[in-house]
This record gives structure tokens, sequence and C-alpha cells, in this order.
């Protein structure tokens, strides 16, 4: 089975352009994440689109000369000529989503960027957790905007949103947009599970009235990352309405809910689903 079909439902941007950004600060804000804000460089050409935006983040291996050698865009052709880059100088390539951006920062337009720190058994992190919790002001990087995937059609009247700590800074983003854009008694209504490793990885959001934001701490708990949004997002009753369904994180949880909402009738075209990751348990 596919592990997502967000290509399908992607709004795409009307510009997909390398942009190189530099390091402005880095903040560890929890103990599973490291938010790191970039601007500077080509930050006035890009377009925020809210939501769950997303981009493809490239991360210099040695000095920033090897962002010279990338790509433009990251069209298949585009994606061939990347991978012939020497590994020696090939930038690190990632999936990141905007956490927030702010057109009006302290030095101009700013974009927050939440890194999970996931952690190897033996306690190695991998190249872009790695990165983000050594990088310093001014390191250089690069990014393609490749749009937004929640995009819910107009006569939804109910939201199911679930994640893992990997799909929490989208989470943050949805609810963000999705509170600027509604008001009153005509706001959107659902609710949003998300699951964290850790308490103080619990974060403040921004969300309509209408949502109910819900928190699954898996610290103590054990077992597999995303069973317990899974296991809190099953116990939800089924609405009666046309609901629409968001999931993202760990690759089990993602596949699991998009079944269990099939099953109990949400249409496939009303679902969203991408496993970012796999666990090893």
């Amino acid at each position: 089975m596919a592990r997502t079909n967000m290509q399908a439902t992607r709004v795409k941007p009307e510009r997909s352009e390398l942009l190189v950004l530099h390091v402005l600060r880095r903040e560890r804000i929890s103990s599973g994440f490291v938010r790191v804000t970039l601007g500077g460089g080509d930050i006035e050409r890009f377009v925020p689109l809210g939501y769950d935006q997303w981009f493809r983040l490239f991360i210099p291996v040695g000095d920033d000369s090897s962002l010279d050698r990338l790509p433009t865009k990251l069209d298949a052709l585009a994606y061939a000529r990347y991978l012939a880059i020497s590994k020696a100088v090939r930038p690190v390539l990632r999936n990141y989503t905007v956490r927030a951006f702010r057109p009006d920062g302290p030095e101009g337009p700013e974009l927050d960027v939440d890194f999970v720190l996931h952690r190897a058994a033996d306690g190695s992190s991998g190249p872009a957790a790695a990165w983000a919790e050594g990088c310093a002001r001014g390191d250089a990087v690069a990014i393609i905007d490749e749009g937004r995937t929640f995009a819910p059609a107009a006569e939804i009247a109910h939201l199911r949103i679930v994640a893992d700590e990997t799909g929490l800074p989208a989470v943050a983003g949805i609810l963000a947009s999705l509170a600027e854009r509604s008001s009153g008694s005509s706001g959107v209504e659902g609710t949003a599970v998300i699951e964290v490793p850790d308490p103080d990885d619990v974060q403040e959001l921004i969300a309509p009235a209408g949502m109910d934001v819900r928190w699954a701490v898996r610290r103590g708990r054990g077992g597999v990352p995303g069973a317990l949004a899974a296991e809190a997002a099953r116990s939800l009753a089924v609405p009666a309405v046309r609901s629409y369904g968001w999931v993202v994180g760990e690759s089990e949880l993602a596949v699991g809910m998009r079944r269990h909402w099939i099953s109990t009738g949400t249409a496939k075209a009303d679902i969203v689903f991408c496993g970012y990751w796999k666990s090893r348990h």
C-alpha cells in the first residue's frame, strides 16, 4: 500500500525555485525539538501559503559552496542531477514544514523550522537534527518550496487531524491558518490529536475555538510511536456530517488511520495521509 497520497492532493506554489537562506537564531524549545529561524538571502522571494506548507531543505556538506552545485528545482531530471553530485560534497536533502513565517521580523522576513531530535540506540542523531543542534548564525541552507497538502473541500463540516511529533509543526501551521481564516460561529469544528515523546514537548498552539486539541505523551508508557495517537483518534465519535481526515507521522499511524477512516465512512478523497518515517519497534 502507498504510504502517502500527498502528491495527489498537493496545492502547488505558483513558483518553485531554489532559495538560499541563512540561520538567524537557534533555540532548544523542548526535550525533543530545536527551532531554527532562517532569513536573509533570498527570503524576500519566499511566498507563505500557511497550513502545512513544506519544502525541500538542503544542508551543505563541508562549506557553503556545496549549495552552488544544486539544481534550481527538483523535478525527476533535476533530482537525477542532484544524485550525480559526488557524495562527499552532496548537500543533505530532507523535507521540512514551515512552523511559522513572519514578514516583519527584527531583521526582515523570517521562517521558523522545528527539528525533531530523534535518537538512535547509540545516542546519535540524523544529519538534519545534528545540523540543527550545532548550526550557528550565518550558516547557509537552501530550500525549494513544495506547497501544501491540507486542502479540504468547501463542503467539509468537520476536521480530524492526527500526528506524532514529526507532524507537530504541520499541525501547528494548519491550526494557526484555520484560526486566522475562521471567526465566531462560522468557524471550523473538529479534533486534533498530537502524540509527543515528553511532557515538555507539548506546545501552546493557536487554534480555532471549535477545534479540540488533545495531546498524548509517550514518556513512561512504552509502545510503538504513534500508537497512543491512533488509540485516541479511533475513540472519537464518527461525525454525522462530511468529514476530512489528515494524518501524518509514523508509517503505521498514517496507514492505520486512513484504513480506519475509510472503514467508518469517510471518502478516500477526503483523506490525506503520509508516513513520514518508520519505527524500528
